[in-house]
């Protein structure tokens, strides 16, 4: 197995470690997947923000967003 980048890990690390029930591995999966793909920042007051809402990161596109999804599910399925 090659070593996979650090998103497609967390993927994988979390539908390895869900719980064996359909709908929690698909939840945990998909939290995991957003994680890498859109992480929560903490500001200075430690609140939480995504990206897509922050004014202090720069704005991602949905078609960015999809992109990332999809480069995890290709590197994955390479396995």
């Amino acid at each position: 197995m090659t070593d996979l980048s650090p998103a497609a890990q967390a993927v994988l690390n979390a539908y390895q470690l869900a719980p064996i029930e359909d709908e929690l591995t698909a939840a945990a999966v998909l939290r995991a997947a957003a994680d890498q793909v859109l992480p929560e920042t903490t500001t200075p007051w430690n609140s939480t923000l995504t990206p897509m809402i922050s004014a202090l990161t720069p704005m991602i596109s949905a078609g960015e967003v999809r992109a990332k999804f999809l480069a995890i599910a290709t590197e994955l399925e390479g396995q």
